[in-house]
């Protein structure tokens, strides 16, 4: 792979975003194997290195679709002057030989988020400039000839998107997101005791952590109306615009005392320390980074089988599965967790599931299919 050049595309680089750090992970694990690294973005906010190329495409824009469709062509304009060898897109554009589908399918989150918007939004939503556009983009590249492999994190996206566009299997690899288990691990006695002090939460009490922004997606709403009928804790690490109407929710569900609004964190591990378990309702996620980093830390997960993690989950063994919508089932599961203290098998389970999701493991993947990919 002497000399390879390879551009990844990614709009808008974000820290704490799932897609980014993906990218820095497949960036730092290739960064030895003699490939010429380039970055095509709008906006790079990380870490970089001097013999990484930032390609910098930021045309004007005058609303959603102007900015998506503006940095299509920008981005697609750059490959193309600068004939790299391979292109790995993260964002949904015709022309690139690689797509990394970590956002998922947009069809199926229109399908999904129908479930819970009101009978007049569902209406306006196939009238929407930015949907349509959306759709369109996907559309057009999967089934883009140029398009050589989709990279899945999850077998449910790629289900997903052989139902939806009737891509054949041969076009997929499955590689699932890298965890640094050692960065992440279980917390100690004295971890536990010192991350619930700063919370305010007793030591003998149950708690559950939610982590994620978009609190809708994400089924926020869902993880506070199950805790309320129980008596455990929940801990809320992320933000949204929506902030205070789910406090409002925990107030009228009598929980408020119970629910600790802990906003964005750049570092998670202590709150993740003070937990017994993760509860993550999302209505739809290809595979949130926040499952393995739970389950490297030894706790168990309750999330939804629309969620791309749920594969990593045997029920009632590393933790529990079901509709993200199931308040009934979500209380039971909430009520089934106990302080890993007094019942560590499903944390031992969990962080034995997520060992073998290296970043060494995650180079090796990547690797192969760039050779496999590129000619001679």
């Amino acid at each position: 792979m002497k000399n390879t050049r390879l551009a990844i595309v990614r709009q808008k680089y974000r820290p704490d975003g799932g897609a980014e750090r993906f990218i820095s992970r497949a960036l730092e694990a290739l960064d030895n194997h003699a490939l010429e690294l380039n970055i095509i973005t709008r906006q790079w906010s990380g870490e970089s290195r001097p013999d990484w190329h930032v390609h910098i495409c930021n045309p004007m824009k005058w609303g959603r679709v102007s900015r998506e469709r503006g940095f299509a062509h920008a981005a697609r304009h750059c490959w193309q002057q600068e004939r790299f060898d391979l292109v790995q897109s993260h964002e949904r554009i015709a022309g690139c030989d690689i797509f990394r589908a970590g956002d998922g399918v947009h069809k199926v989150w229109l399908e999904q988020r129908a479930r819970i918007i009101p009978a007049y939004q569902r209406w306006l939503t196939p009238l929407s400039r930015y949907h349509r556009y959306v759709l369109d983009a996907e559309k057009q590249m999967f089934h883009s000839p140029a398009l050589k492999k989709i990279i899945c994190n999850s077998l449910m996206v790629k289900h997903d998107i052989m139902r939806c566009y009737q891509v054949p299997e041969d076009k997929f690899a499955l590689i699932y997101n890298a965890i640094d288990s050692v960065g992440f691990y279980p917390a100690t006695p004295d971890q536990r005791r010192q991350g619930r002090r700063q919370l305010s939460i007793p030591d003998e009490s149950c708690a559950l952590i939610y982590v994620g922004s978009g609190f809708e997606r994400k089924g926020l709403k869902a993880a506070i109306t199950a805790v309320a009928a129980t008596d455990r804790y929940l801990i809320i690490v992320g933000q949204d615009k929506q902030h205070d109407k789910y406090r409002a929710l925990a107030q009228s569900l009598g929980c408020l005392s119970r629910v600790r609004f802990a906003g964005m964190q750049k570092n998670v591990l202590p709150f993740y320390h003070a937990a017994d378990a993760l509860i993550l309702p999302t209505l739809y996620d290809p595979f949130p980074n926040v499952i393995l980093e739970a389950m490297a830390c030894g706790l168990p997960v309750i999330t939804s089988h629309s969620c791309g993690g749920a594969e990593f989950i045997e029920q009632d063994q590393q933790g529990f599965v079901c509709d993200a919508l199931d308040i009934n089932m979500l209380e039971q599961f909430a009520g089934a967790i106990r302080p890993l203290s007094l019942d560590p098998k499903r944390g031992i389970a969990a962080r034995q599931r997520v060992e073998q999701c290296t970043p060494a493991r995650l180079s090796e993947q990547l690797i192969q299919l760039y050779q496999q990919l590129l000619p001679g």
